[in-house]
């Protein structure tokens, strides 16, 4: 009983990454062993996927809500407010629009053998959204409670949206309170979030298992192609997309910047936390790059909020490995709103390692695969090999942050990254 104890306490002491190999692992060699039997152990992740499902509501409402919220603190910087989220806007739109034709053409999840649900789960339950506009006019709830009542997650976003910008609105020490208050609940909501991720070895291990019993190896086979997918693109969107960005607005070899921020991207790939790199990159920004305080302290801080690139592209290119695996062809307007979801819950997604888990099934449930039988077992093979991918996508996220204040402190007529700060 000693040897067990002590082997669990230093189980639990490793860091997260080995402890979610380890369950996968575990997960794996429990199957081979005990076969069909093994989905004895499939509530384990059931059990954690209700609990992820659980803190989506909450979590969207008050991240979204505190964050639009706290850009009242910086009223007075309206041009550089609408510059910034202009930034934000472009360089997210790029990241998703690389992970859907990347998903389209390599298509990762086509051909997978899996037992897909089909008669417990009718296709005509997915989302058809008619038209653009069809889109935009789901985004508005006429009832919020309601809409939180049955996970309607796009309305979910644009009220919050909304309320958040109403609170700026407030006299001032109004909004001081109202907004301490949303900012109390989002720490709460971040709190409860960490405590679902501990259990996320455990769940690995249910759903591994359960995995491997009821498909064999077809779709970690799959898995490789959609690491592949989601690695070229965020590939793509680091090392192209955003350098030609960065030099189309500036005009400056972007190695200059890379350079910059070196010490920063080796923080973000290490702790996988745009929130745990804020003040080293704010330190490289400022220091090695030369913007100013005004503006670093005002992009850097709401991009680490708001602005995921990475996290756009993932969600948008696993929804789509996801629909392929269960033989789903969607429409252009299904992607469309895949799209639109991807981008917003991109903004709701906290600065934490693995955020993204959470938000991957508000991109799901916006095109009706949330409740499919089978969707489950294949996002519990993702979260298995997720680790290497979200340090990744954290680099791109804090990178794109770091041009984004550049870029803006350039257009404010800043002497970034000269020779003299070299």
């Amino acid at each position: 009983m000693t040897f067990l104890r002590m082997a669990f306490m230093k189980f639990w002491n490793l860091e997260l990454y080995w402890k979610v190999f380890i369950g996968m692992a575990a997960g794996i060699v429990y199957a081979l062993i005990l076969g069909e039997a093994a989905m004895n152990v499939a509530p384990l992740g059931d059990m954690f996927m209700r609990l992820l499902k659980m803190v989506i509501v909450p979590l969207i409402f008050f991240s979204i809500t505190s964050g639009v919220a706290g850009i009242g603190e910086n009223r007075s910087l309206g041009r550089l407010g609408a510059k910034t989220f202009g930034y934000y806007l472009l360089t997210s739109m790029l990241a998703i629009l690389i992970g859907l034709t990347l998903t389209n053409v390599i298509k990762p999840g086509v051909g997978v053998d899996i037992d897909t649900g089909a008669e417990a789960f009718d296709a005509s339950q997915l989302n058809q959204p008619g038209s653009l506009g069809d889109i935009f006019l789901r985004m508005i709830p006429a009832n919020p409670i309601q809409a939180m009542a049955q996970g309607d997650v796009l309305a979910i976003i644009f009220f919050s949206i909304i309320l958040g910008m109403a609170i700026t609105a407030l006299p001032e020490k109004q909004y001081a309170v109202t907004r301490d208050l949303f900012d109390r609940f989002f720490q709460v909501m971040m709190k409860m979030t960490q405590g679902v991720i501990l259990f996320l070895p455990f769940g690995v291990f249910g759903l591994i298992a359960k995995a491997v019993a009821s498909t064999g190896f077809d779709l970690f086979r799959a898995v490789g192609w959609y690491m592949l997918t989601i690695a070229s693109g965020l590939t793509l969107h680091i090392f192209l997309v955003l350098p030609l960005v960065f030099w189309f607005f500036t005009r400056i070899n972007p190695l200059k910047h890379f350079k910059a921020i070196a010490s920063a991207m080796a923080t973000a790939f290490s702790t996988s936390s745009s929130g745990a790199t804020l003040p080293v990159t704010m330190d490289c920004v400022e220091n090695r790059a030369g913007v100013s305080n005004k503006v670093t302290s005002f992009v850097l801080p709401l991009g680490a909020t708001i602005n995921m690139d990475g996290t756009a592209l993932y969600e948008c290119a696993g929804v789509l490995f996801i629909s392929q695996v269960l033989g789903f062809d969607l429409s252009i307007t299904q992607q469309l709103l895949i799209v639109i979801t991807a981008f917003l819950a991109s903004v709701g997604a906290a600065a934490i390692p693995s955020a993204g888990l959470v938000m991957i099934f508000i991109v799901l449930d916006a095109v009706g695969l949330g409740d499919h039988p089978q969707a489950a077992i294949i996002v519990g093979t993702m979260l298995a090999v997720d680790r290497p991918l979200d340090m990744f996508r954290t680099v791109v996220n804090i990178t794109s942050d770091s041009i984004g204040a550049v870029i803006i402190a350039k257009s404010e007529g800043e002497n970034v990254l000269s020779d003299e700060q070299d």
